[in-house]
């Protein structure tokens, strides 16, 4: 499958991409409006299944495990493979999903938050993952 392009319009030109592992249209939205804030440029697979191994022109990965279903070791092993190992991984899915988020840490997430703490601090978590000023 081959990623769709959720680029926002901003003043800045944004110099950071995040890819997006999501097959969930509200949270992609969502997601693309808020990049505005980092400046930003989402990029979405919306499944593994047939996504192009090798590295990507990102600096960040983020896993919505609400809506990639399997285990979440196997999903963080997959987009490891389609990004290369250089890029940080995160994951989120809904905070009463513990069990999900405790297992993608476990499997090598660099960092893991609820849906809620993603979506409401979306550009600063960003910045913070990347390494970029505010």
């Amino acid at each position: 499958m081959l990623p769709t392009d959720a680029t926002a319009t901003s003043r800045e030109t944004p110099t950071l991409t995040v890819l997006l592992v999501s097959p969930d249209l509200m949270v992609t939205s969502r997601l693309a409006g808020l990049a505005r804030e980092v400046p930003a440029r989402i990029e979405t697979l919306r499944s593994l299944e047939g996504a192009v191994a090798g590295p990507r022109n990102c600096r960040l990965a983020v896993i919505d495990l609400g809506a990639i279903d399997g285990d979440p070791a196997v999903t963080i092993a997959k987009v490891r493979s389609v990004v290369g190992a250089d890029v940080v991984v995160a994951a989120f899915g809904p905070h009463v999903a513990r069990q999900r988020l405790d297992d993608a840490r476990a499997a090598g997430a660099e960092h893991v938050v609820s849906r809620g703490e993603l979506l409401g601090a979306f550009a600063s978590l960003v910045r913070r993952w990347c390494g970029v000023g505010s």
